[in-house]
């Protein structure tokens, strides 16, 4: 028979595309989902119908036990995704995310011997890495920012110019968020459980997702998603501090290869591996770049000249890991595949709400 893989979180926005990957390949699935109404609004679950879905909350040690039973691997996914909404939610980040986790986890060790892959963050690493003018890798630490300053990049300790480079797995963390938090102590104890109850485990520290079938209404999802709902409303995107600041962006559906590829990969167990294009993007550019695929090219970009609390300067990834234990490569790039999702955005009914979750932050002095 057939494998029968358990996904957390399998209703979200990763999750339906992992759970037609895995469907392709002949596996059958199953999953658990809360269907958290600021992610899916009323909307039933848009899953295939060939998977068996659990509406619940992983928090309820019964229904993980139902949902455990007789699967060959697991997927966990589920968490609360927003580094500036955790800086206020913080019960609900902790909860979702890592009391979730250790329910699902104390309902595994029981029944050693099946693999699970979770979903991290590249939040983890604060900061990307840097190099001096000689070359000599550095980490960074962001100083925090004065109203009114524009001095965003952070400097070596003598001040010199310190340049962002490409992110492996060996970079130090260095928690900034709450969100960043939990989703390391996620990844942590799924590692620690796993290693002590023959579990192999796998950690996947996941860049910047995008893809059609984001929430768009939710403006703590995705940048592309947040500038995709401003721009079909006829608004300009709102990107904090001067837009300059890097990251890496990595489709869905390569992101979905990437989670089988662990599953079944004996090479990668008990590693924690980037998943990410292994490109460096500004945010201006990202958000130049969608309007002129959304045809609205005159809606250039807000710039706030502020920064948010838990925000970071740089970071994009280093994916040789994925490369050598996966057999990881992107299939296509940002700049390849803008259109399907300016295509995608065109055809839904979105709402704008990045003045709101932009004001929830102001209230509370997260942004300087």
């Amino acid at each position: 028979m057939a494998a029968l893989f358990l996904v957390t979180g399998g209703a979200g926005f990763i999750g339906r595309y992992l759970c037609e990957e895995l469907l392709q390949q002949g596996s059958r699935v199953r999953v658990v989902d809360s269907l958290v109404p600021q992610v899916h609004g009323d909307s039933e679950p848009l899953l295939p119908r060939e998977v068996e879905f659990l509406e619940g909350d992983v928090r309820d040690p019964e229904l993980i036990r139902r949902a455990l039973a007789g699967v060959d691997g697991v997927f966990h996914l589920a968490a609360e995704v927003g580094v500036g909404q955790s800086m206020y939610e913080i019960s609900r980040y902790v909860g979702g995310n890592d009391l979730a986790t250790a329910v699902l986890l104390e309902n595994m060790i029981d029944e050693p011997g099946r693999r699970l892959v979770v979903a991290s963050s590249m939040s983890v690493y604060g900061e990307g890495l840097y190099q001096t003018a000689d070359g000599t890798r550095a980490g960074a630490v962001r100083r925090k920012l004065r109203e009114g300053s524009t001095a965003w990049d952070p400097v070596a300790d003598d001040g010199s110019t310190l340049t962002p480079i490409a992110t492996d797995e060996t970079k130090q963390v260095d928690l900034a968020s709450i969100y960043a938090l939990t989703k390391y102590a996620q990844e942590r104890a799924c590692l620690i459980t796993g290693g002590a109850y023959a579990i192999d485990t796998v950690a996947l520290r996941l860049f910047n997702v995008f893809g059609p079938g984001q929430a768009l209404s939710n403006p703590y999802t995705g940048v592309l998603a947040n500038f995709g709902a401003r721009l079909l409303n006829g608004q300009s995107p709102i990107i904090f501090e001067d837009g300059q600041q890097k990251r890496d962006f990595v489709h869905v559906r390569d992101v979905a290869r990437a989670f089988r590829l662990a599953m079944q990969s004996k090479e990668a167990a008990g590693h924690v591996i980037n998943i990410g294009s292994g490109r460096a993007y500004t945010i201006a550019t990202v958000a130049e770049i969608l309007a002129e695929a959304m045809g609205v090219p005159k809606l250039r970009p807000q710039f706030l000249h502020k920064a948010r609390a838990g925000d970071i300067r740089h970071c994009f990834a280093d994916i040789s890991k994925a490369r050598e234990l996966l057999g990881f490569n992107p299939t296509g790039y940002l700049e390849d595949r803008v259109g399907e999702l300016a295509d995608w955005i065109h055809a839904q009914d979105a709402q704008d709400r990045g003045e709101d979750a932009k004001r929830q932050l102001e209230a509370r002095g997260l942004v300087a």
